[in-house]
């Protein structure tokens, strides 16, 4: 597999946690946002809507992280990244969907420069817009964590799921505008238990070829 990917990106460093949990080999290609080679032609010919990750398979060319992770799942259920009661399952779909949904698609590469290009936003703004959303995500995903009686190390039982996949990254992006992650003792514990797990620390941005 060749995967598309980009060192900072929220969603491609999502996509790396599950390859590596799956225990799949890939091939990285980097694609540098700040040089905006996302929107060169040749790329623009594998993924039109010129976004990263791109996984790139026997069967085709992949985009969209949570389809991705859906395929990965489907195509290479152990171990599994989902609990096997449907229950489970959907609390699991909803603490990764308010990472996936509420947080990061109004915080991503294109809105913050639209912001910064369209509306003069400066960093301290740019800053201040993103720690907006990412604490009203946060705020709701440490009580229901806390809640969670049953929970282990992780955000739900005493393994990684789809949920922390989602998270890990966006605490990374968290700490990179200066968010104070003080108050949520809950999301900060687990993402020292992922960082104790492999597949977690060699998706980290810093880990990767393309980091600088």
């Amino acid at each position: 597999m060749k995967l598309y990917t980009f060192f900072r990106s929220g969603t491609s460093h999502r996509l790396r946690i599950a390859l590596n949990l799956k225990g799949l080999a890939y091939e990285q290609v980097a694609v540098d946002l700040r040089r905006e080679e996302h929107l060169a032609a040749a790329f623009k010919a594998i993924n039109p809507q010129q976004f990263v990750p791109v996984l790139q398979t026997e069967g085709g060319v992949m985009t969209q992280s949570p389809a991705i992770i859906e395929w990965l799942e489907e195509r290479h259920p152990d171990p599994p990244l989902l609990p096997a009661d449907a229950g489970d399952r959907a609390r699991v779909r909803a603490l990764a969907a308010i990472v996936g949904c509420d947080i990061h698609p109004v915080n991503n590469r294109r809105i913050l420069e639209a912001l910064r290009h369209r509306f003069g936003a400066d960093d301290a703004a740019v800053a201040d817009w993103c720690g907006t959303w990412i604490s009203a995500g946060f705020d709701a995903i440490e009580a229901l964590l806390a809640a969670d009686r049953q929970r282990g190390d992780f955000c739900f039982g005493h393994g990684p799921t789809l949920a922390d996949v989602y998270l890990v990254p966006q605490v990374e992006s968290a700490r990179r505008f200066a968010v104070d992650l003080a108050r949520w003792p809950c999301v900060q514990a687990v993402d020292r238990a992922c960082a104790q797990l492999p597949a977690f620390r060699e998706a980290a941005p810093a880990a990767q070829p393309d980091a600088a």
